[in-house]
């Protein structure tokens, strides 16, 4: 079972600590189930950059970086390093703790 501790960089947001998670699940899937608003234009199979978000802690525990994924990660606004699509970090079998920071979401507003 997982943790996943998701910070905000939107004003106002308080870090939200979701525990218990199965393995298999996506970080988007994962923060759409627990009321945690994470854009997802193309209904989560890679096809945008919305679900965008950077992984601070717990990479190891999540699916490789794809060339497809990474294609679009170039196209997200202020991509990291440690920039991620949510809806392609599946969660691997196994335990331990994810750590993601969601951009500020309202710059995405009227896009």
């Amino acid at each position: 079972m997982y943790t996943i501790k998701f910070n905000f960089e939107q004003k106002g947001l308080e870090p939200v600590t979701i525990e218990g998670i199965p393995a298999g699940q996506s970080v988007l899937e994962v923060a759409l189930t627990n009321d945690i608003d994470l854009h997802h234009n193309c209904g989560g199979v890679c096809a945008c950059s919305t679900c965008h978000l950077y992984v601070n802690k717990g990479e190891d525990f999540l699916e490789e970086l794809s060339d497809r994924e990474e294609d679009f990660i170039d196209r997200a606004i202020n991509p990291r390093l440690n920039s991620r699509l949510g809806c392609q970090c599946l969660l691997l079998d196994g335990s331990g703790t994810v750590e993601v920071t969601l951009p500020d979401q309202t710059q995405f507003l009227g896009e």
